[in-house]
C-alpha cells in the first residue's frame, strides 16, 4: 500500500501534514508492506495553479493508494474515489506519527476540520 499526504515540507516523515490539501507544497509517499514502512518519497507538487482533478491525478500517477490529510472538499474527495484512491480527512501532525498511527489503526482524526478551514475562510475573506 502506498500512502500520499499533503506535506508543508520536504523533510519526508518529520514533515508536518498540510492544513491545506489544495496548496500543499509536497507529497510525502509512504510505501507499506507487512505493517512496516518500506520506502519514504517526496515530491513537488509539479504545479503552482492546479484545476479540478489535477492533484488526484498527480497522486495516482504516483502510485497513491490512499490520502491522508487535514482538510479537502467535496469534490477532491470525489475525483480521488473515481481513481479507486481512498481518502483519510482530519489528520494532522508528524507525517511519521501519522503513518505510524495509521499502521496500527489507531489514527485519531479531527472530527472538526470542516469547521476549523471554514472559520479560517471567513476571517480571511473579512481581513
Amino acid at each position: 500500500m502506498r500512502l500520499a499526504i499533503p506535506s508543508v515540507s520536504d523533510a519526508g516523515l518529520e514533515s508536518e501534514v498540510s492544513g491545506h490539501f489544495g496548496r500543499s507544497p509536497y507529497y510525502t509517499f509512504v510505501e507499506i508492506e507487512d505493517g512496516k514502512i518500506k520506502n519514504v518519497e517526496v515530491v513537488p507538487v509539479p504545479y503552482e495553479e492546479h484545476g479540478p482533478g489535477d492533484l488526484p491525478d498527480f497522486v495516482k500517477e504516483h502510485g497513491g493508494d490512499v490520502v491522508i490529510a487535514y482538510g479537502m472538499g467535496q469534490r477532491a474527495v470525489d475525483f480521488f474515489r473515481q481513481l479507486d484512491v481512498d481518502v483519510v480527512t482530519g489528520a494532522m501532525g508528524r507525517i511519521g506519527d501519522v503513518v505510524d498511527a495509521f499502521i496500527h489503526n489507531m489514527l485519531d482524526v479531527d472530527p472538526y476540520w470542516k469547521e476549523k478551514i471554514e472559520k479560517e475562510k471567513k476571517e480571511k475573506d473579512e481581513c
